[in-house]
């Protein structure tokens, strides 16, 4: 990160506005050049996790049990149960 001086790039105005809330310290100012993304987006997260929900919700609608879930998926059995009985958004 290379520091610049607010002069140098910023209208005197802004600088004395900036200057009422501080002064004589560091702020850093983030690129915001695209949309942050959501949680999981990036690693793929979201998607295993709303692939492997629905995995668990088919099984249990085909009859397996809460237990097996929790033991197959390794998850506890009110994980399994919050899975289960939330209505797919």
């Amino acid at each position: 990160m290379k520091y610049v001086k607010v002069e140098t790039i910023l209208p005197d105005n802004l600088v004395k506005e900036i200057q009422k809330y501080i002064q004589g310290e560091y702020i850093y100012i983030p690129c915001q050049l695209e949309k942050r993304k959501k949680w999981g987006e990036n690693s793929g997260s979201k998607i295993y996790i709303k692939d492997r929900n629905e995995n668990i919700r088919s099984k249990y609608i085909s009859g397996y049990k809460i237990k097996n879930l929790a033991e197959e998926f390794f998850l506890s059995e009110h994980s399994i149960r919050k899975i289960v009985y939330t209505k797919n958004k």
